[in-house]
């Protein structure tokens, strides 16, 4: 993507659908500078400055806070990993978090209905519906199986999602080994 002209700060706010005063943030805190600025004192922004909000834009929807996107942005390539994997190791966490409240709630609502209205399901509706694909226990044998082989932290985030305690969770991991 390259610009044949520099961008004003309106333009360059237009373009990621941002306020002019986020962008004078962005240059307080040093995260964005324009390229130039004219002899009227208007900031303008390169090609090179519309990559760099590009990447903090992406950076910002991945919910990463201004300080750690300067960071990741200032950083050797090799650093920039590991706060992204700080950022997604706490997304996975609150994740968790969130599936035991909304667990909690539906016990709390003693409501079967509720569950449907969750978005989610339990154990008894997932093995309702692998029984009517036509799965037997042998087929959800190799179903976890091949689960447990191919993303095992994804299996056990599923049997968490699904509702089941630890002690439950470990003896299906231990079965698919």
């Amino acid at each position: 993507m390259f610009l044949t002209a520099m961008l004003t700060i309106s333009q360059l706010a237009s373009r990621f659908g941002l306020s002019r005063s986020t962008l004078l943030y962005y240059d307080s805190i040093g995260l964005l500078c324009p390229a130039e600025r004219t002899s009227a004192g208007y900031r303008l922004y390169s090609n090179e400055d519309v990559v760099r909000m590009e990447r903090i834009h992406a950076y910002r929807a991945a919910g990463l806070p201004l300080t750690d996107i300067a960071e990741v942005l200032d950083a050797p390539s090799g650093s920039a990993a590991e706060i992204l994997e700080a950022r997604l190791a706490g997304l996975n966490a609150e994740i968790q978090n969130l599936r035991r409240q909304q667990r909690t709630l539906i016990a709390l609502l003693r409501d079967r209905k509720a569950l449907d209205r969750s978005r989610s399901l339990d154990k008894d509706r997932w093995v309702e519906i692998l029984r009517a694909t036509g799965l037997d226990d042998d087929d959800m044998e190799r179903w976890h199986a091949e689960f447990e082989r191919a993303s095992p932290e994804a299996h056990e985030d599923f049997l968490e999602a699904l509702g089941l305690e630890e002690p439950e969770i470990s003896e299906i991991r231990r079965r698919s080994r």
